[in-house]
């Protein structure tokens, strides 16, 4: 039976930080979800099982072949789609042999079903790419479906799969869902989108304390989490009532020590003990107030210790909530209208053709469609950066953008700064409270933006953007749980749910959608062309 077992696994980077050590953990044929932060190693342990990267110390015992599907978030410009399948030799041969001019010991090697093979795998993927291909001329998503029907052409005993929805338009998750739906063989996926996750047999979750696995699906794992939740906040009522109890019986005692000194203070004031008595007497109660004292301040460090150990403990597990100020957007309000809208960047071929929608009041707008659609180019008009070839756009409300990278945000500058500078005439407590209430406490408000994650970068722009004084009535959102870690999403979750403003999203991923509210969608349709890549 095909497996997979780590042993003492550890992992270390170049520069001597430590990444993950002693990780045991065993994978059969089963569909597992590993999960976790960003930077905990979770891709760096799949590059480990492929054979990619060597492990720093441990062992690696695998029964079976493993395949991994890297992300596919760059092209050389000479890889075919081909290269992807491992062919690009065989497919040549079969061109040579059609030209007339292989060899007869080529054709003894040929491969005849290998173009036809191919063409059904990518077929499976909604492809309809050629071997030859460049695979530069793929949008994201397609290069991610052509490395998954690659996978799947080499008949593995486990697929590894790196964020596979990645870049994907609904049609191509719901391809890659179905792909794990039907595969009865070994899986290790990383992945954020709990549609996926929904599928899994399993899920392990990485941190930096180490790998932990929780049997059954997303779901499973959520309710598992909130057992350990209510646990840790009973971890946390008895180790407060604990430090509570301490400190009051240590009061006890100093009361009950100081009347026995006072006792003795009196008697000794009548004069009638002997002055070596009374010495005797000072040093014993003086000892004894010491070791009173030393026991209690030993016993309160360990009952703070405790109650640190659970409200860290409350801290990672409980999930993030977030207060904002009111928009105060009234419900019947013109927010954004489109009136027979013709938009792109090419007049003879307009992305978005005749488009008319509007929103109104604090209503929640999602833009579907697939990829090369038009949804990023609708998002610019919205925004002024591109303007109508025909029809008219009216915003009005006040509106701000949060796109992929966040650019609203000066990177050479800390949380702080861009705060204030986003919300001028906000005193400085008001910064650091607001700024406190999305987790970036003390210190961590000074953090120059360019040294967070892509997480904190989008928590740091909501929280620049939602958490001032006057917040926008119109928030626009360009897919923004693209490469984030779970813990993120729902972050950003939580905090659109705290807003009371209008909402318009890009986003395939449904689970985030759902979790917002989102009431409405605005389908752009798919545009002809020969590819999407370079479409907007």
């Amino acid at each position: 039976m095909s497996s997979i077992v780590l042993s003492g696994l550890c992992w270390t980077k170049p520069d001597g930080g430590q990444v993950f050590e002693d990780l045991d953990l065993s994978f059969g044929p089963e569909r597992t979800g590993l999960v976790g932060r960003n930077g905990v190693g979770k891709t760096t342990l799949l590059k480990i099982i492929s054979g990619i990267v060597p492990p720093s110390a441990g062992t690696l015992s695998i029964e079976g072949k493993v395949v991994l599907v890297r992300q596919m978030l760059d092209a050389d410009p000479h890889e075919t789609v081909a290269d992807l399948f491992g062919a690009r030799q065989a497919i040549e041969l079969l061109a040579r042999a059609e030209r007339g001019t292989a060899s007869l010991e080529d054709l003894a090697e040929a491969d005849w079903t290998v173009r036809e093979r191919m063409l059904s795998a990518l077929g499976r993927f909604g492809l309809a790419a050629e071997p030859d291909t460049l695979l530069r001329h793929l949008s994201g998503g397609q290069r991610t479906r052509a490395a998954l029907a690659a996978a799947l052409f080499q008949e593995p005993d486990f697929l590894l799969l790196d964020e596979p929805t990645n870049n994907l338009d609904r049609d191509g998750r719901q391809a890659v869902i179905d792909l794990i739906g039907r595969w009865r063989g070994g899986a290790i996926v990383i992945s954020h989108d709990r549609g996926l996750l929904e599928h899994m047999d399993a899920i392990v979750e990485l941190t930096t304390l180490g790998a932990k696995r929780y049997g059954g699906n997303w779901s499973a794992y959520q309710a598992a989490k909130v057992i350990e939740l209510n646990a840790a906040e009973q971890s946390l009522a008895h180790a407060e009532k604990t430090a509570e109890e301490i400190d009051r019986k240590a009061q006890v005692l100093a009361e009950r020590q100081d009347r026995r000194n006072a006792s003795g203070n009196r008697k000794a004031a009548k004069g009638d003990m002997p002055k070596i008595l009374l010495g005797r007497r000072k040093s014993s109660a003086e000892a004894s107030r010491g070791k009173v004292t030393e026991l209690a301040e030993r016993q309160r460090a360990d009952a703070l210790d405790t109650l640190a150990s659970a409200k860290a403990r409350i801290e990672v597990l409980q999930p993030f909530s977030v207060q904002l100020p009111a928009t105060n957007l009234p419900a019947g309000k013109a927010v954004l209208s489109f009136d027979h809208v013709t938009a792109g960047y090419d007049h003879e071929h307009p992305v978005i053709r005749n488009l008319s929608f509007s929103i109104v009041g604090p209503q929640r707008v999602a833009l579907s469609g697939p990829n090369g659609s038009g949804k990023t180019t609708l998002l610019k008009v919205v925004t002024g950066e591109i303007m109508p070839i025909t029809g008219k756009v009216t915003v009005s409300v006040p509106a701000a953008m949060l796109d992929q990278s966040v650019s609203l945000l000066d990177r050479g500058k800390s949380i702080l700064d861009n705060f204030k500078r986003l919300n001028p005439g906000t005193t400085e407590n008001t910064c650091r409270a607001t700024l406190a209430g999305f987790r970036f406490r003390a210190d961590a408000a000074l953090q120059r933006v360019e040294t967070l994650s892509g997480g904190q970068i989008l928590r740091a722009g909501l929280a620049c953007v939602l958490g001032g004084p006057s917040p926008p009535s119109l928030l626009i959102l360009d897919e923004p749980t693209n490469h984030l870690d779970i813990d993120s999403i729902e972050t950003v979750e939580a905090v659109l749910r705290a807003y009371d403003g209008a909402l318009l999203v890009v986003s395939h991923d449904d689970a985030f959608l759902d979790s917002i509210a989102i009431d409405t969608y605005v389908e752009q349709p798919a545009r002809n062309c020969d590819s999407d890549a370079g479409c907007q």
